[in-house]
């Protein structure tokens, strides 16, 4: 008779744990029905079973019976308002609940952070809630009362001065949190990633699941707890770990792959101190077979000591291979365990039942079990040891940021750890030292290297109210500076979260090689057993010996980790190359279409110009009035104002490095459209366009000699005129200069046999000069953003793969559209938002640096896929036995072993070649 049972169960994480245990009740009963809901603890069972059996069956599956289970709802809740100290944002509310719902999973938390008040409504007491937040890393101060409110005026006016940046903070924090990394373990080919990616496919809550075989991690956007994913990832055979940052990712990679490599070493060194001298054994003339009662308990001594190589040094073979076999995959592992258990087999039968095999069949492969393993070990670490320098791109941006700063507490200076700083927090930024977060200067001046994070060679300026970003390295002088980002908030965390991702994903090449990789273990155990059938059939005598060595050398030569291999170091090496650089790549699907570009179209302003107006020359009409004088009128005339033209024009001044004081004008007035109007002794002085001085009374005759003044380079600029009562003093003429390197990456461009547009929305007089100037293939001016879409489309339409430049919210639609976008570093938000590439300076040469370095990178993709698959291809036959009848040729499972491992090696250290191109 059934009962239903109502269970309290630690430790499941999601439904993969409940069936586990529905698996072991079916198993006694198999009417009983099992539901659950992991988060509360809690299993229902119907079942006939007794409560002590359904207690030992939830232990046996790993989990601890709790008793049964009480709903904690009947446990009367109590509203807590707390004081608590610390808090900066909703982060740091979250964190606190996260806590506190682990003890009351119905538990309600709010807060404000900057007010010190946290509300919690729960069945847990205040000392509870005390150690919690003490335990979350803030200070509970008691009690929140009224008068705290007061307490905090001052308080929220300071953190208002950051609130902007707060709150983009925080939805920048809730996107991470759904991207997120995963360290996994027991991943050993290219069929592990694709049993992995399949089974958090299958779950609808996972929306973006990438496993990168190169550095043993996985990035996945899902709607599940860290647990729910480790426990799907655990289920499909492997293991996995949560990395809360990339650097603790950074660091998980060198230690584990440092382990790794210790381990193999020594297995490697284990198992060919035994296979070695064998196999010099046999070569040297010495039988391989059993010829007397002391050679049988001789060689029976050596199987056991080749047993004991097999558990000490490949057991994770053999583990590996059954983890796949329950869940219904195959993997490299299977392949070597197959291959190696075998020969193992093979040669105990020999020896404890010699009579199952004819005697022509009695040779011991002991050596082969014991090498194959040795080898495949010392290539795993040959492998490990050159794979080490593929994560050098984070490591070396993870080493930018300082563990120390020194913040203004209480009046004083102290040093303090970069997690101790908060939002708002003043900090001192010496000479020689890198900034520890990002901030916006307070005080002082200094020059700034930010090579490292924007590919720029050049020290940039920084004064107050300027931004200043973590890592980047003061020169000289000394700033204060508030800070306005924290932790993966800051400028550098991002860049390194989105290089990560980047080299995570999979270029469109890469698919062709999963495809192939999760059908070719299968398909070469089926191949080894018709070779069996084949050899057994129509082999010679000793056909049993034959089939042996021929499927065993099958098994592993077929291994496919050079395939495995083939794709995600170059795709990581591509990516950290482009971040030294100074260009973000958002995915390797953009790092193979720009090899393919054939057309690149550029904006204009901001762009291929400085996006900043110059005076490029200055034409003086009047000797009455001496050009340092006028120059010092100028100044004064357009020094409030904050008009893009009126900074041009002081900087020029500034240039000329005027110490003429003049009188002081009276009356100065701005006429919006015109320009600006001011008195000097009685008289006007106007300084604007010919339509302002013409109303001073300034003649047209005096306006064409001027203009006649002008170099050609200056015809199509923006003129603006200078006239003190109805008499021309000087002519400016403003334009929007050309970067110092954009004609020269518009050749290098030109010189890869790509064609070079100009899209712009100036004047057709501004933009045709300069596109000649140029020598741009064509040029499309007066455009809106809806034009610029169009013009690309229609490139598209001719076949052309079009990459567009801008820097400009009115690009957002061409970038969207091209084949490949590259979007300015110092543009919108909007442009960087859609743009593929990010171009971390204000330099066009990035564009032919990435295209150069795509091609590079998908070169050694297709050299290392053609290698693995010229490998497999000829390495098979030949381990078949194929030239056995025509050659006498018969591949050695150690020689095959042997080679397996140096495929992986060469596709590796042709990875590695990549390294020494420079974009």
């Amino acid at each position: 008779m059934s009962q239903q049972y109502t269970l309290n169960v630690n430790g499941m994480s999601c439904q993969g744990c409940v069936n586990k245990v529905r698996k072991l009740v079916n198993a006694q009963d198999t009417d009983a029905q099992i539901t659950g809901e992991p988060k509360e603890n809690r299993l229902e069972v119907q079942t006939s079973l007794a409560l002590s059996e359904l207690a030992d069956i939830v232990n046996e599956a790993g989990f601890e019976y709790a008793g049964e289970y009480t709903d904690k709802l009947t446990t009367a809740s109590t509203l807590h308002t707390l004081n608590v100290s610390g808090m900066s944002c909703q982060g740091c509310v979250n964190k606190v609940r996260k806590l506190v719902n682990a003890q009351d999973e119905h538990a309600q938390v709010s807060g404000e952070p900057k007010a010190n008040r946290l509300e919690v409504e729960t069945h847990l007491s205040r000392k509870a809630l005390s150690d919690i937040v003490d335990e979350a890393g803030f200070e509970y101060l008691g009690e929140y009362k009224a008068e705290d409110d007061e307490q905090t005026i001052d308080a929220k006016a300071q953190a208002d001065a950051v609130s902007k940046a707060e709150a983009e903070a925080e939805t920048e924090e809730a996107a991470l949190e759904a991207h997120r990394q995963f360290a996994i373990t027991g991943i050993s080919c290219a069929g592990c990633v694709n049993t992995i990616e399949k089974a958090l496919a299958a779950s609808p809550q996972v929306s973006y699941a990438k496993v990168n075989f190169a550095n043993h991690t996985a990035q996945i956007e899902a709607s599940l707890s860290d647990d729910e994913v480790i426990g799907i990832i655990r289920d499909a055979g492997y293991g996995a770990r949560a990395l809360a940052s990339a650097d603790e990712a950074d660091q998980s990679f060198t230690q584990e792959t440092e382990a790794s490599y210790k381990a193999h070493l020594k297995q490697a060194a284990l198992a060919l101190g035994l296979g070695v001298p064998l196999m010099l054994y046999g070569f040297l003339g010495g039988s391989m077979q059993v010829v007397s009662t002391s050679d049988r308990f001789i060689w029976l001594a050596v199987g056991l000591a080749t047993l004991a190589i097999m558990f000490f040094a490949g057991k994770h073979f053999y583990g590996n291979a059954w983890r796949a076999l329950k869940h219904k995959s195959t993997t490299m592992d299977t392949l070597v365990a197959l291959g190696t258990g075998s020969a193992w087999l093979y040669s105990m039968v020999v020896l404890v039942a010699p009579s199952l095999l004819p005697a022509s069949a009695h040779h011991l492969y002991f050596e082969a079990t014991a090498m194959i393993i040795g080898l495949i070990g010392l290539g795993k670490a040959i492998e490990l040891k050159a794979r080490r320098s593929t994560h050098q791109a984070i490591a070396s941006l993870l080493n930018l940021s300082p563990k120390q700063a020194t913040v203004k507490r209480n009046g004083e200076w102290q040093s303090v750890t970069v997690e101790s700083v908060v939002l708002g927090d003043t900090l001192l930024l010496k000479a020689g030292e890198s900034v520890s977060v990002d901030g916006q200067v307070c005080s002082g001046e200094s020059y700034l290297d930010e090579a490292l994070l924007t590919g720029e060679a050049t020290p940039v300026h920084k004064a107050k109210g300027d931004t200043l970003f973590a890592g980047t390295l003061n020169q000289n002088g000394t700033l204060e500076y508030q800070a306005t980002a924290l932790g993966k908030d800051t400028q550098l965390a991002k860049i390194i979260a989105l290089v990560s991702q980047a080299q995570n994903s999979k270029p469109a090449i890469a698919s062709f090689a999963d495809r192939i990789s999760a059908v070719f273990v299968p398909a070469v155990i089926a191949l080894a057993l018709i070779n069996a059938v084949v050899w057994l059939l129509w082999g010679p005598s000793p056909a049993a010996s034959y089939v042996l060595a021929t499927s065993i050398s099958i098994l592993i030569i077929a291994c496919p980790c050079a395939l495995g291999l083939a794709t995600p170091i170059s795709v990581m090496i591509g990516m950290g190359k482009a971040a030294k650089a100074g260009a973000l790549i958002k995915q390797a699907n953009a790092l193979e279409q720009a090899s393919k570009i054939d057309t690149v179209v550029l904006d204009k302003t901001g762009t291929i110009t400085q996006g900043k107006p110059e005076v490029t020359q200055a034409v003086w009409l009047n000797d009455a009035v001496t050009e340092r004088q006028g120059l010092a009128w100028v100044k004064q005339l357009e020094s409030q104002s904050s008009h893009p033209l009126a900074q041009a024009l002081v900087a020029y001044v500034d240039k000329q490095s005027t110490t003429s004081l003049p009188d002081r004008l009276g009356q100065i007035e701005t006429q919006p459209g015109l320009g600006i109007v001011a008195t000097l002794n009685q008289q006007p002085i106007a300084l604007g366009n010919a339509a302002l001085v013409t109303a001073q009374g300034v003649s047209n005759e005096q306006l064409a000699s001027a203009q006649a003044r002008l170099t050609p380079e200056s015809q199509a600029a923006t003129l603006i005129y200078l006239s003190l009562g109805q008499q021309l003093l000087a002519l400016f003429a403003v334009q929007d200069p050309i970067k110092a390197d954009s004609a020269k990456a518009i050749a290098a461009l030109q010189a890869k046999g790509i064609d070079v547009f100009m899209l712009t929305g100036d004047r057709s007089e501004s933009a045709k000069p300069l596109a000649a100037q140029l020598k741009l293939t064509g040029v499309f001016a007066e455009l809106k953003p809806d034009d610029k879409l169009k013009h690309i489309q229609a490139l598209q339409a001719k076949g052309n793969v079009v990459a567009m430049v801008g820097d400009g919210i009115n690009d957002a639609p061409a970038l969207a559209q091209a084949d490949v976008s590259f979007a300015i570093g110092a543009g919108s938000d909007a442009a960087i938002a859609n743009a593929d590439i990010t171009l971390r300076n204000d330099s066009l040469m990035g564009v032919s640096k990435m295209i150069g370095l795509s091609q590079a990178t998908l070169t050694n993709i297709k050299q290392n896929l053609l290698g693995a698959f010229f490998y497999n291809c000829l390495g098979i036959p030949i381990a078949a036995g194929v030239l056995y009848p025509s050659m006498g040729l018969l591949l050695s499972p150690v020689v095959a072993g042997a080679a397996m491992s140096l495929s992986s090696i060469t596709v590796v250290l042709n990875d590695n070649r990549l390294r020494r191109y420079n974009p």
